[in-house]
């Protein structure tokens, strides 16, 4: 199960470095967020993926699984959510202002 999640968490990241090269700034926020995503299956990856009871119960059982690592993904979704959502606020209001979501008009580099 760790090398499918390795597969999959370098995919992610690969792809959203991908994103983050283009000159789209919309673009630019998804791969940010999908890097994000990355790192979280990274976390929860190198934690160890193991099987167990729920450690807040009366069962008894011989491993339980570790929510360290889940309350941490759980408070970086979050914080990754709202950091996509003010850029993408951020994003909008600059092509409202300035017409464009390309990065090389945004810095005022013209290609001609």
């Amino acid at each position: 199960m760790e090398i499918l999640m390795s597969i999959l968490i370098g995919v992610l990241i690969t792809a959203g470095t991908y994103l983050v090269m283009s000159r789209s700034l919309l673009r630019i926020i998804l791969g940010t967020s999908v890097i994000g995503h990355g790192a979280l299956l990274l976390l929860l990856t190198t934690a160890g993926l193991k099987e167990g009871a729920p450690p807040i119960t009366n069962i008894e059982a011989l491993t339980y699984a570790d929510p360290l690592p889940q309350a941490l993904i759980l408070t970086a979704i979050v914080i990754n959510f709202a950091t996509t959502g003010f850029f993408l606020v951020l994003a909008y209001r600059a092509y409202k202002e300035l017409g464009t979501d390309d990065m090389d008009k945004l810095r005022g580099i013209d290609d001609e």
